[in-house]
């Protein structure tokens, strides 16, 4: 038991450090996203081959999800937020998951386990960086006009996204 639980905490903490980020200099300022500031811009291919940019989200309330497949929390929430996206798709906003360093494949299994109708983009490390994610899930809302309004470190409940969401409507 106690070799277990030693092994599953080396595990998690590898885990943790593959999302980690190096920290950078003075002009790394203006591409990190900061609560009160436009959104960096960016653009990152979906699971289906596409791709979306944040300039051509801007006009919508947005709200990006930063998950991982091994991630616990992550799995949890992900049916809850389909369901916010799903709600709120006809008010405009636009969820947008994040799956941090993984393979198509695995985000591929992801979404088709939680049925989620929302698309993924496939982050190599810029948005990682960009959003300085260290852990997971991290949540992002992000206003109409592409300044960002909250960032939640770790799962959230339903009504905890409502909120933010209905936040951002206003």
């Amino acid at each position: 038991m106690g070799r277990s639980i030693g092994f599953l905490a080396a595990s998690a903490a590898v885990c943790f450090a593959a999302c980690g980020h190096p920290s950078g200099g003075a002009g790394d300022q203006a591409q990190t996203a900061q609560v009160g500031r436009r959104a960096p811009n960016w653009s990152q291919p979906t699971l289906d081959g596409r791709r979306i940019a944040m300039e051509s989200l801007r006009g919508k309330p947005v709200y990006l999800n930063f998950f991982a497949t091994w991630c616990h929390g992550c799995n949890e929430e992900a049916e809850a937020l389909d369901l916010v996206s799903r709600q709120y798709r006809d008010r405009g906003l636009q969820v947008v998951g994040v799956d941090v360093l993984e393979s198509p494949r695995k985000a591929a299994e992801f979404r088709s386990q939680h049925h989620l109708s929302f698309p993924l983009v496939l982050d190599q490390g810029t948005l990682r960086e960009q959003y300085q994610i260290n852990a997971l899930p991290v949540q992002v809302f992000i206003d109409r006009s592409g300044t960002v309004r909250r960032i939640v470190l770790g799962q959230i409940s339903l009504t905890e996204m409502r909120a933010n969401v209905e936040r951002l409507l206003q």
